[in-house]
């Protein structure tokens, strides 16, 4: 799916102005592009750090991904952990976790991160509360199931974040099963007086969503 909400010279213009992360980043991300068939998926160097920063400003120790793909994301939260934090990471994809994999194992912050392999929503019955933050990125049309899933094992105070909620504009007019799937996650979490939230036009939306 191509990015279309922000303008390419806005988006460089904002990467210029974040913070860098070590190089090993930047290998991950080339890897990526030129082995994976979607490559796309991949977050971004600013939603990345943008991550890392919740992770750090929540005070997170431990931490829930739904979506690893080639683990990007997992390693910059895992980077915002203190140096006990554990971080749970899903995918189903076992080539994306092998390149996952290599890549935690360069970093000193891999050994927090514990992958799991098979369905999300399987994961998540097997795993206890309290988590401090989840992040959501994986398939769309399971969206308003994972937040259903892991509200419950949020503790008060914890921070949810879906990726991905404005879908290149296309939940203004929605017409496929993936379209329809996001708005009725964006609904779902509007109408929601357990939580506070807020739908940010970060890349392609984040929706931030706070327990009470």
């Amino acid at each position: 799916m191509t990015l279309t909400l922000v303008p390419e010279a806005i988006e460089e213009y904002a990467a210029s102005h974040t913070e860098l992360p070590p190089p090993l980043f930047e290998k991950l991300r080339e890897e990526t592009y030129a082995k994976m068939s979607l490559p796309q998926m991949q977050v971004g160097r600013i939603e990345g750090t943008f991550l890392k920063l919740l992770v750090r400003i929540a005070r997170a120790k431990r931490v829930l991904e739904l979506g690893m793909f080639t683990g990007y994301s997992a390693l910059m939260m895992a980077e915002g952990l203190p140096e006990d934090g554990e971080l749970i990471t899903c995918d189903i994809d076992p080539k994306a976790e092998a390149m996952a994999k290599r890549y935690f194992a360069q970093s000193p912050h891999g050994k927090k991160i514990r992958i799991r392999i098979g369905p999300a929503l399987e994961t998540i019955k097997t795993l206890k509360g309290p988590l401090d933050m989840v992040f959501i990125d994986a398939d769309k049309e399971n969206y308003p199931n994972y937040y259903d899933a892991v509200l419950p094992l949020l503790r008060q105070g914890g921070l949810l974040v879906a990726d991905n909620v404005l879908w290149s504009g296309r939940v203004l007019d929605p017409k496929e099963e993936t379209d329809r799937a996001i708005v009725a996650l964006n609904d779902k979490v509007a109408k929601d007086k357990r939580v506070e939230k807020v739908l940010l036009t970060v890349r392609d939306g984040m929706m931030l969503v706070v327990k009470k």
